[in-house]
């Protein structure tokens, strides 16, 4: 990542990657940033500094966030299994602390947790980031458009019923898609000139896609859940 000619540090490729409307912006240096220009074959995003706005994303072990086995790991702890390491009493007092105040709205351990608090409304699918992309592209008719899939959760339309997830769910059935990606992505493909667009598009998606962790979600009950927050 480039301001100017001095390097300023480096992103998940996601943030480049996931299609969305209007300027990309995001956050680098404790500062929002707007990307100017992107070069893909090199590897290089350059940026300016804007005032507000931007999304933060370090990468994991995976190609992009969090894995679907992790971040189930992670609920299961959050929803009372007990970690195979020892906690000092500080991160024990924490750990606690997360288990009453957000669990209850954030996960269940028999299923998904769709919850509403206001205007945002969440499907804490605890699946993953790459499964959550894969997901939100999958359910068009429920997801916030304009959304950026997370590690935990994919935000959903601020308008959705019970009805519209029943149908939505329903019409899924068992077909999934690959996420949507910027089609600028391809130009840092190895091999993209010798591959037709639609291919070289093809390929980046499936590699941010997760569709087995899609579909374990897909396949769990979800429970719909108005929440105080």
């Amino acid at each position: 990542m480039l301001s100017g000619r001095t390097e300023i540090g480096q992103t998940d490729p996601s943030v480049l990657t996931e299609e969305r409307p209007g300027s990309r912006r995001l956050l680098l240096g404790g500062r929002s940033r707007q990307v100017t220009f992107i070069d893909w074959g090199r590897l290089r995003a350059f940026v300016e500094p804007t005032d507000s706005g931007g999304v933060a994303k370090w990468a994991g072990t995976g190609i992009a966030g969090l894995s679907y086995e992790l971040t189930r790991a992670m609920r299961d702890i959050l929803l009372g299994s007990e970690p195979p390491v020892s906690l000092t009493r500080r991160a024990q007092a924490r750990l606690q602390q997360l288990r009453d105040e957000e669990a209850p709205d954030s996960g269940h351990p028999a299923g998904t947790l769709v919850t509403r608090a206001g205007e945002d409304v969440r499907w804490w699918t605890w699946a993953g980031f790459r499964a959550n992309a894969t997901l939100a592209a999958t359910l068009p008719t429920v997801a916030d458009p304009v959304q950026r899939p997370t590690d935990c959760y994919v935000r959903l339309r601020e308008d959705l019923t019970a009805e519209m997830w029943h149908a939505a769910r329903a019409a899924t059935g068992d077909h999934l898609v690959f996420p949507d990606i910027d089609r600028r992505a391809v130009k840092g493909l190895k091999f993209s000139t010798a591959l037709p667009e639609r291919l070289a598009i093809a390929s980046v998606a499936a590699r941010l896609a997760d569709f087995k962790g899609a579909s374990a979600a897909l396949r769990e009950p979800a429970r719909l859940h108005v929440t105080q927050r």
